[in-house]
């Protein structure tokens, strides 16, 4: 039987917080909100709409909703060119699929942000899928995507690890039934990770890779059909 491994991208496999909550901040500023950069911080991995009403409150005036998504998409989209993989993030995929595993990557970014993030882990080979927030009504902490990226891989969740880097990671992959490892190179303390339902807490891809074979990817057993992968995502 199949296993699925599945990625957030932002802060897990690319160094991208510090750059979204810079691209935030701004357009929070632009908006006339003041948010201290820490909150914008501790709310990046849920997606943009669920983001605002984080930050902003639920009730509030959001006919400026769209613009405040606007300008923080167009202030992201000037840093594509310097998006960075994280340490050995392009090998740990590869080091999955090539273990036979479903690689697939469950994300809150739009189409073109994720082509960039995408250039930058520089692995498609080793992607079988690819999971957005725009194929869901519901984004992290919801289950839904985890969900979904599972039905587009063909694999049920006890076959299944995530890894993320924020507490809505962890939420989701805890309410969608499917063991999950969070990393740190997103900037949340270890604590607030294992509290959100982290199996394992690792520094980054590079910690990761190094401790596969005792981390919750060893308690999903290989079986005996052959996972396929493909590039086209």
């Amino acid at each position: 039987m199949d296993r699925a491994a599945l990625f957030d991208v932002d802060g897990t496999l690319v160094d991208s917080n510090h750059l979204h909550v810079v691209a935030w901040w701004e357009a929070f500023r632009q908006g006339g909100h003041r948010v201290p950069a820490h909150a914008v911080h501790r709310a990046i991995g849920l997606p943009g709409e669920r983001l605002i009403d984080h930050l902003l409150g639920g009730e509030r005036d959001r006919s400026d909703d769209d613009r405040l998504g606007v300008a923080h998409d167009t202030l992201y989209g000037t840093f594509f060119d310097r998006l960075q993989a994280l340490d050995r993030a392009g090998d740990l995929l590869r080091a999955l699929a090539d273990d036979g595993w479903k690689v697939a990557l469950v994300t809150s970014a739009k189409d073109r942000e994720l082509a960039a993030l995408r250039r930058a882990v520089d692995a498609d080979e080793a992607l079988t899928d690819t999971a957005t927030a725009d194929d869901v009504e519901e984004g992290k902490p919801a289950p839904d995507p985890l969900e979904h990226a599972l039905s587009l891989v063909g694999v049920p969740a006890d076959r299944a690890v995530f890894v993320g880097d924020s507490v809505w990671d962890m939420e989701a992959a805890r309410h969608a039934h499917i063991v999950s490892a969070g990393l740190l190179c997103g900037g949340i303390p270890r604590a607030d990770l294992v509290e959100a339902g982290a199996a394992a807490v690792y520094d980054d891809p590079a910690d990761l890779l190094a401790h596969l074979r005792t981390s919750p990817f060893a308690t999903v057993p290989a079986g005996t059909a052959a996972a396929g992968r493909s590039s086209d995502g």
